[in-house]
């Protein structure tokens, strides 16, 4: 099926998932010191809500999950801010033209680090979405605990570097853009949000920019022009898990 978004031609049909999925096993990827999730099914009393136990007629579960640490998530600068403010208010299309651009972060001392210039090298056409792939990419992305092993990170000037760039809308398959201890600075975040008071935020932020984390594109897709459907659960919370979609133009 072949549909005109933005005078693009794309192929329904064809989509490319770069989310991972959630589960509750040992496999779903973990960041920020919690444990794995919780999928179980709902009990009261003798009753289970699971047909496989013979007392249900359905499978009725109920999910505990994180969405910052167990997996694909998308947030709006109310991740970072005094006020609340909502990822389901704050995202409203969900369409866009993207840029995929793969990078090997620089080492830096004991970090490792996307810097402005390598992003600055690569991003030569104007585009809605930016995708980061970080190189070595390992499958091992989808099930990796990074509690404490300092993954590499966002510049401060890379991320001001997108957000003057216009990108409104910045994929990465790392659990964060910013560094994981790094003494509550945050300084990839409120630069690609533009806040500069987290207590109270100036009118110039970008209430309508979003961050995706932990997404894993494999190395098959090639780095180039796509259009982004990115989908979300219509969680009222600074975050939700996500699905963004690719499809080629």
């Amino acid at each position: 099926m072949l549909a005109k978004i933005n005078n693009f031609e794309i192929d329904l049909s064809k989509p490319i998932d770069i989310s991972i999925p959630l589960t509750n096993t040992d496999e779903n990827p973990i960041a920020w010191y919690i444990e794995k999730p919780v999928i179980e099914p709902v009990v009261f009393g003798d009753w289970i809500g699971k047909v496989s136990e013979g007392k249900s007629s359905t499978n009725f579960n109920n999910i505990l999950f994180n969405p910052h640490g167990h997996g694909t998530h998308t947030e709006c600068l109310g991740h970072i801010t005094n006020d609340f403010y909502s990822i389901n208010q704050s995202l409203k299309q969900f369409f866009f033209f993207a840029k995929l651009i793969t990078i090997e972060p620089e080492k830096i001392g004991k970090d490792f680090v996307i810097t402005k210039e390598q992003i600055s090298s690569l991003l030569n056409t104007k585009s809605e979405a930016l995708i980061i792939r970080t190189l070595p990419n390992s499958k091992d992305k989808k099930s990796t605990k990074y509690s404490n092993t300092n993954p590499p990170y966002l510049s401060e000037d890379a991320a001001i570097f997108i957000r003057e760039s216009e990108i409104q809308h910045l994929l990465i398959d790392l659990p964060s853009v910013d560094k994981e201890h790094d003494e509550g600075k945050l300084l990839a975040h409120k630069a690609f949000w533009n806040v500069k008071d987290t207590h109270e935020v100036n009118p110039d932020a970008r209430f309508n920019a979003t961050i995706t984390e932990m997404i894993y594109v494999p190395d098959e897709i090639e780095d180039g022009d796509y259009i982004l459907n990115l989908q979300i659960a219509s969680f009222e919370n600074d975050a939700s898990p996500s699905k963004p979609i690719l499809y080629k133009i």
